[in-house]
């Protein structure tokens, strides 16, 4: 026997189109305890939340909340059409994966390969993001799924590690660091350096040179991994990052030498984030297990 009903998924249909309760509710022709309590009990029937709730901010689908709301409206289309068969049906609702913009030009298309073949016809959209934009947009479920450095996430957020990156010291070819087989934190805070612009990777990096004692000297702050390269190739200071393009040459045609930091602690996990655990089945949790399956083996081959 069926709990759900046809008049519980018009609720949260409604709920999700309006985007509150009292929208909804006058909608929907029903009192707004009425449907508080209904979508509860709907929650609590299916195991997880479909709304994030904030005093005196909107209700937010979660992830698998727009899924579920999404699927509902195909349910109650398919039931439309069965007393009007002459209604149009609607497309299904677009996955959206977020990627922090470092690691989209490596990540994202085969990101994108890996969904469209375990998803086929599934319309799948995307967003490359600096850190602050992308944790945003994943707090108000703007985005289904992303891929970040396990930096500023919450408990709230479901993290599956893909792989760990080895940080390296960019320099010139004539630079000390240049010959060595690798450098350690504390070699390099002799030297001036080039860190990225982003408050996140900045604090993290800083806080591996605190946790030694040590006193970095900051040369320069870039806006783009491409510009702490050239920075870096032009003497500039030594620029530290995590992304490694193939390739020693800037962008100014300058050359550029690439020595890894070998203090272990200093290895930082690339994660698949998402909003707790998504139904089998499910769009999401196809996905969800598509790239937490493929995204390590291409990893693990570059």
């Amino acid at each position: 026997m069926l709990y759900l009903t046809l008049r519980h998924y018009e609720y949260v249909a409604g709920v999700a189109q309006h985007g509150g309760l009292t929208a909804a509710a006058e909608a929907l022709h029903v009192s707004q305890p009425a449907l508080s309590t209904a979508l509860a009990r709907i929650e609590e029937h299916l195991g997880h939340a479909l709304f994030l709730r904030r005093r005196g901010a909107a209700l937010i689908l979660t992830p698998q909340g727009r899924d579920f709301a999404a699927r509902a409206q195909t349910l109650l289309e398919q039931a439309a059409l069965l007393e009007n068969p002459r209604l149009p049906p609607k497309s299904a609702q677009p996955l959206c994966f977020g990627c922090f913009s470092d690691l989209a030009p490596f990540l994202l298309a085969p990101t994108l390969r890996t969904l469209r073949a375990a998803l086929p016809g599934h319309r799948i959209d995307f967003r490359a993001d600096p850190f602050d934009p992308l944790i945003s947009a994943l707090g108000k479920s703007e985005i289904d799924l992303a891929i970040s450095y396990d930096l500023g996430l919450d408990a709230s957020f479901n993290r599956t590690e893909l792989c760990r990156l080895t940080p390296h010291a960019l320099v010139t070819p004539d630079h000390p660091v240049s010959a060595q087989a690798s450098v350690t934190l504390a070699e390099l805070a002799q030297f001036p350096l080039t860190l990225s612009h982003e408050g996140l990777s900045v604090q993290h990096m800083l806080s591996l040179f605190k946790a030694q004692g040590l006193m970095p000297k900051i040369a320069h702050r870039a806006a783009s991994l491409e510009l702490l390269r050239s920075l870096a190739a032009n003497g500039e200071g030594i620029g530290i990052s995590y992304s490694l393009p193939p390739g020693s040459l800037s962008y100014d045609g300058k050359p550029l030498k690439a020595t890894p930091i070998s203090d272990p602690q200093a290895r930082e996990p690339i994660v698949l984030i998402s909003h707790g655990q998504m139904p089998k089945g499910s769009p999401l949790g196809v996905a969800l297990s598509a790239l937490s399956k493929e995204l390590p083996k291409y990893l693990a081959s570059r």
